[in-house]
């Protein structure tokens, strides 16, 4: 519950964000694009932030990481919500994605640690019901607030959880020694790579949202992939080469970590488009209102948090790889089901479509990530949670960038403005050819689904690692400090 409360506040506030986004455009007289920087800003922060925060984890204790990145959050969010300033209210949900990564890096990690080996499925499916149900609750209520209350309320609503967020996790959750101090208690941090890493995925990131805008081949979206690649040849370069790297390469010699991480990529980058395509089909394709909307894309969410917590314990019994590759085709079936949606389907096919993606994708995420942990010692839970959650949130970006090319471009070629706005008109043709080109991107993602499914069945089965850490030689086999 310590953990709960505080991983469903960080979904939920973004959400909230998000439904507020209209309002802050009206008070701060700035456009909607320039607004979304909000999120943007946020979700580029703390996935820029994720790796150097697990790595920190690692050798400074996981409670204290989280409790530190808890506190960065309640405070920017304080400053958020009195800033009487647009540049101030950006810079502090900025400063709150670095809080995030501190939450986010160590959740996983942290419900890895409290449970043994044998239920560690059954820990992680608990933890996609949480994520499930802040999904769900979020819009819901950053709705409730800023219709009633106005945007600041969003801000304000979430420090008295956050506090009681902080204080539990104080009171209930066990520290934990350093388990990657050097013998003597130094402490050795990657800067470099963590500077190297961070840059990369900025570039990275931002050139893929901006790709659809700009033209994948426009000199600056070639320039940011150029940078990307450059810097993250260099990160892997350092990485190979030094003393305490912030990613241990030598991770990637497990066949199971590497493929089950590249399935799980390749997964979210398929499903990405389900949540980022369907409000516009249902909106401005179906002409529905948005809590209609909102009301069809909550079957998805709540099965994640009903067949999280089951497939998670499954695989505790049976293992995670058939758990997962279940889950991988039941995604797959869904995405050829919303491939198949017209300008005349029902409301009971979209809610299908829905509840067959939340089951498919939460039947995988539990064993699969119970896969990736389990495969590997507890000394290297933080770095691994954090990059199961740069997985993720990377995966996210470039997903809704193909799928938004990818619908763009078809109805640029039927004849119409290359741009999602452009259905909000009316205009039949323009209707259909946004749904066509839904159409191929949904096709494109059930082909991603059935490589991420190939991944799983020759991945292998995970081999149980050790419940307790192994010690290390010398003084640091006994160092103990205030967060033990």
């Amino acid at each position: 519950m310590a953990l709960a409360i505080g991983l469903s506040l960080t979904v939920m506030d973004q959400s909230g964000v998000n439904i507020a986004m209209p309002q802050i455009a009206d008070h701060f007289d700035a456009d909607i694009p320039t607004v979304q920087w909000l999120s943007l800003g946020y979700i580029l922060t703390t996935s820029a932030m994720l790796m150097p925060a697990g790595r920190l984890s690692d050798m400074i204790g996981r409670k204290r990481m989280y409790l530190i990145g808890f506190s960065i959050f309640v405070v920017s969010a304080f400053v958020g919500a009195t800033a009487q300033s647009w540049t101030v209210l950006l810079a502090s949900k900025l400063v709150q994605g670095i809080g995030s990564a501190g939450i986010q890096a160590n959740g996983m990690a942290m419900i890895a640690e409290i449970f043994p080996s044998s239920e560690r499925g059954k820990g992680l499916g608990l933890y996609m019901a949480v994520i499930g149900a802040g999904a769900i609750t979020g819009p819901v209520a950053g709705g409730f607030l800023v219709s009633n209350f106005g945007w600041r309320a969003v801000f304000f609503a979430g420090i008295p959880v956050a506090i009681i967020a902080i204080g539990t996790a104080a009171l209930v959750l066990k520290g934990r020694s350093p388990e990657q101090a050097k013998p003597g208690g130094k402490l050795s941090f990657d800067w470099l790579g963590a500077a190297l890493s961070s840059g990369a995925l900025v570039s990275f990131l931002l050139a893929m949202t901006n790709a659809w805008k700009m033209g994948w081949t426009s000199p600056a979206i070639l320039a940011g992939v150029i940078t990307a690649a450059t810097l993250l040849a260099a990160f892997l370069w350092w990485e190979a080469r030094t003393v305490d790297p912030m990613l241990d390469l030598s991770l990637f010699k497990s066949r199971v970590f590497s493929l089950a991480i590249g399935a799980r990529f390749i997964s979210f980058l398929g499903g990405s488009a389900v949540f980022f395509l369907m409000p516009f089909y249902v909106i401005q394709g179906l002409g529905h209102s948005a809590s209609h909307a909102a009301f069809l894309m909550i079957p998805g969410s709540i099965s994640m948090i009903v067949i999280g917590p089951l497939a998670g314990r499954l695989s505790d019994r049976v293992g995670t790889r058939w758990p997962a590759v279940f889950g991988m085709s039941v995604s797959t079936m869904a995405m050829i089901s919303f491939a198949t949606l017209t300008t005349e389907s029902s409301d009971s096919r979209i809610a299908m479509g829905m509840t067959l993606s939340g089951i498919g994708m939460a039947s995988f995420s539990s064993p699969n990530s119970s896969a990736i942990i389990g495969s590997l010692p507890r000394e290297k839970y933080g770095i691994v949670s954090a990059f199961v959650n740069l997985a993720r949130t990377s995966a996210n970006m470039s997903g809704v960038a193909l799928a938004t090319t990818v619908v763009t471009f078809h109805m640029a070629a039927s004849g119409f403005e290359p741009s999602l706005s452009t259905v909000e008109g009316g205009d039949a043709g323009a209707t259909l050819a946004f749904v066509e080109g839904m159409a191929r991107a949904y096709t494109i993602s059930a082909c991603a689904m059935i490589v991420a499914l190939t991944m799983t069945i020759f991945r292998g089965e995970v081999q149980a690692q050790p419940d307790r850490v192994a010690e290390q030689p010398g003084p640091a086999s006994t160092a103990s400090g205030d967060d033990e």
